[in-house]
C-alpha cells in the first residue's frame, strides 16, 4: 500500500529536520508554540526508525534558528534593530519554552515507542578500538597479564604501569 503513514512515506532525519523547520518557520509569527508542536509530531511520525536519534535531539535547536530568523526579520523594519531583536528574542524564547518542551517530549516520547531504544543501543554497541597487546609476561596462575598502556611520548622497551589481574 503506498501512500503515507506507516507502511507509507518515510523521510531520513535531515528531511525530517527540514520539514520540523520549516512547519516551524511558517508559524512563528501567527501560532509558534502549536506549530512547533505540530511539526515535533509530525516529524516524529514520518522519520525513518534507524534515524530517530538524530532527530530526537534537534528541535531545541530548530526551535532557536527559527525564531532567530524571524526576530532578524522584524529587527529589519524597526528603527532601532539591535533593542527590537534582543527584545523579540527574549520574548519569543521566554513565552515559547513551554512549547519547546512539550514538543521536545512528544518528539521523545513518540521515538522511543518507535524504536529509539535500539537506536541507542546500536550506537553503544559501535565498535571500540582494540586494546593494546596484552605483555608476554605471565603471572603466576598461568594467565597472560594486561598493564596499563604507556604514556604517550615513551618508546622505551619496558612496561609502565601495573597488571591489572593484581
Amino acid at each position: 500500500m503506498t501512500g503515507t503513514g506507516r507502511a507509507g512515506l518515510r523521510l531520513t532525519a535531515r528531511g525530517a529536520i527540514v520539514m520540523l523547520f520549516v512547519i516551524t518557520l511558517v508559524g512563528m509569527p501567527f501560532l509558534p508554540g502549536p506549530a512547533f508542536v505540530a511539526g515535533c509530531l509530525t516529524a516524529a511520525l514520518l522519520v525513518r526508525p534507524r534515524d530517530l536519534l538524530p532527530l530526537v535531539v534537534t528541535p531545541p535547536l530548530v526551535f532557536f534558528v527559527a525564531a532567530l530568523l524571524v526576530e532578524v526579520v522584524r529587527a529589519l523594519r524597526s528603527a532601532s534593530m539591535l533593542q527590537t531583536f534582543g527584545l523579540g528574542m527574549f520574548t519569543a524564547l521566554s513565552s515559547g519554552a513551554p512549547w519547546l518542551f512539550l514538543g521536545s517530549a512528544l518528539a521523545l516520547g513518540i521515538a522511543w515507542v518507535r524504536g529509539l531504544p535500539a537506536n541507542l543501543r546500536e550506537l553503544r554497541g559501535a565498535p571500540a578500538p582494540t586494546p593494546a597487546p596484552a605483555s608476554h609476561s605471565r603471572s603466576r596462575r598461568g594467565r597472560a597479564r594486561t598493564f596499563d598502556p604507556e604514556p604517550e611520548g615513551y618508546f622505551e622497551p619496558r612496561v609502565y604501569g601495573r597488571a591489572a589481574d593484581e
